[in-house]
């Protein structure tokens, strides 16, 4: 049900898995991954494998959706009949998506639009595309829904372990996340963002296997209180890792209504590198 035809358009950098994207009829804006050579569409005309096979001779850059794009998202969903839109964004402080999309205004194309800066990355960022997606599915109004997607980004984070800080410093994407010190001594950061959308350390541990722990142990206290949540792992060329994962969190917070199992879109492979964790809790009740 959805009386009042609202669309929802969300980064690509927001990693909501396909199957999500079909559910709620999302539209995507696809971040840009620059290698010397060319210019590829994330996830679109490039894919995580090829990421990684190319490492080795470059590692790109990324910018933002081509604003070509976006405007023929907008006239598109005004095309397909609907009148309002709800655009969810990766952090503003770690990409200018946000800003780049919020320019087109409170009416592209004739369309109501509310634009969301959810101060998370991947999947802690694509929740409350889920999560308007629901929403829309429920008949709530549009106004509703934007507060209830607002209050959703509030109860949403991820923590990530990398193999090496190496790509997140390359693609200045480091924050407040102590460079490479430590690596020597094997110590591995626990990552998240803060509260102005920032990367930032919540806790260090000596070695992989460590640092996974204090990762799912940050996850579980995250949702402590809930009844209700929607649990995700997504990993970078770490699938093992990543069922290993999946089954622990299953195991400590089985109260979950939707548990995402996924590999990073590759406009995240590219400021990651191989050997991601993530681990993300959104709370519902």
């Amino acid at each position: 049900m959805n009386a009042e035809k609202i669309a929802i358009l969300v980064d690509s950098g927001s990693d909501v898995p396909l199957e999500y994207r079909e559910k709620y009829n999302m539209y995507v804006a696809p971040l840009t991954i620059i290698y010397k050579d060319r210019e590829y569409q994330d996830g679109v005309d490039i894919d995580p494998g090829t990421v990684y096979a190319r490492f080795s001779e470059e590692i790109p850059s990324t910018s933002l959706p081509s604003p070509a794009v976006v405007t023929g998202l907008f006239k598109k969903m005004k095309s397909d009949g609907h009148d309002k839109v709800i655009v969810v964004t990766i952090s503003s402080g770690l990409s200018g998506t946000f800003n780049m999309l919020s320019t087109f205004g409170p009416s592209p194309e004739g369309l109501e639009a509310h634009y969301v800066d959810t101060k998370n990355i991947g999947i802690g960022s694509g929740f409350a595309a889920i999560r308007a997606g629901e929403l829309i599915e429920q008949g709530l109004p549009f106004n509703e829904v934007c507060r209830q997607v607002e209050d959703a980004v509030k109860n949403t984070a991820l923590y990530f372990c990398v193999s090496t800080l190496e790509y997140l410093v390359k693609g200045g994407r480091i924050g407040l996340v102590a460079g490479m010190v430590g690596q020597l001594l094997n110590v591995k950061p626990v990552i998240a963002c803060n509260e102005d959308g920032i990367y930032y350390t919540v806790g260090k541990a000596r070695g992989r296997e460590k640092s996974l722990k204090l990762a799912l142990e940050k996850a579980v206290e995250f949702a402590e209180g809930a009844t209700e949540y929607n649990i995700a792992v997504v990993q970078g060329a770490a699938e093992e890792e990543g069922k290993a994962m999946m089954a622990a969190m299953k195991k400590r917070l089985p109260n979950f209504r939707y548990a995402i199992e996924e590999q990073l879109t590759p406009a995240l492979v590219v400021h990651t590198g191989p050997g991601l964790i993530g681990i993300g809790v959104q709370r519902l009740a």
